[in-house]
């Protein structure tokens, strides 16, 4: 039995193959250099973090020409911002200034003009509704053309006026006083609401001219001499408070040592008349 049980496995261990020896490396071509081995420096180098890495790759900075580029039309844009918002700044800065009552004063000059345009726009939806409810549309019509005509002819100054108002009367003893300022007047008072103005005699229509000649002033080429009385008719307590802003006509005027005395008045006449004159050119496009 022993014999019988060896022969079996000597037969399985013949049918086994021997170890094979190790593989020997394929050859390198000649043209292909060989690996370098890591020197003792490289084995030493620490390893980078993540973040170490990240601030290697943005510093120091390279820029690009597109990035330069971008980076002064950033500038550029950002200059002009800083530019704008100090030009307004310096524009705001009289009202920063200004005292309490002076700032609740030109509130309620601006409240006042609000209130005036309101009650123009209810004057012309009255005037519509009259039209179109009146019985006799034609006459209505008449009678507006007709009113319409005497206001037109108070602001081409070709009829007198009358009504309440302001006189100012400007004393100019340095002979500081030029044709612009008393211009600036005249703006600040059409602002206001002014309907009628004379000044010295002269009526200030829409095309009226100051100008500065032989040392005195000249309105529509009539020269007027000093103390300058300006007749307003128009609303008081609108007139007034916007001669007497800070900054104002007012105050322009007394800088150059000129004395501006201002009264109200119940009835202001304005009776100097201007010729009418037509057109040389311009014609009525209604049909």
């Amino acid at each position: 039995m022993s014999d019988q049980e060896e022969r079996p496995e000597n037969g399985l261990r013949k049918e086994l193959p021997a170890e094979l020896p190790p593989r020997a490396p394929a050859p390198r071509p000649a043209s292909e250099p060989a690996p370098a081995e890591p020197g003792p420096e490289q084995a030493a180098q620490p390893q980078l973090t993540g973040r170490q890495r990240l601030i290697d790759g943005l510093w120091p900075p390279r820029l690009t020409r597109a990035q330069l580029i971008v980076a002064l039309l950033l500038f550029g844009l950002g200059f002009g911002l800083a530019v704008q918002v100090a030009s307004n700044s310096d524009g705001d800065s009289a009202l920063r200034g200004a005292r309490q009552e002076d700032l609740v004063r030109i509130l309620d000059e601006l409240d006042d003009r609000t209130q005036r345009l309101e009650d123009e726009k209810q004057g012309l939806e009255k005037q519509r509704q009259e039209l179109q409810s009146s019985s006799d549309q034609a006459a209505e019509a008449r009678r507006q053309t007709a009113e319409k005509e005497r206001q037109l002819g108070i602001l081409a100054g070709t009829v007198g006026a009358t009504g309440p108002g302001i006189t100012m009367t400007v004393q100019d003893t340095k002979g500081a006083v030029e044709s612009d300022m008393l211009l600036d007047a005249i703006q600040e008072l059409r602002a206001a609401g002014a309907e009628a103005i004379e000044v010295n005699g002269v009526r200030v229509v829409a095309n009226t001219y100051f100008s500065d000649t032989d040392g005195s002033v000249a309105v529509d080429g009539n020269k007027i001499n000093a103390p300058y009385r300006f007749q307003v008719i128009g609303k008081p307590q609108d007139l007034e408070p916007a001669l007497n802003i800070p900054g104002g006509v007012v105050q322009s005027l007394e800088k150059e040592q000129a004395t501006v005395s201002v009264e109200r008045s119940d009835k202001i006449v304005v009776d100097a008349l201007r010729q009418a004159k037509l057109p040389d050119y311009a014609r009525s496009s209604s049909r």
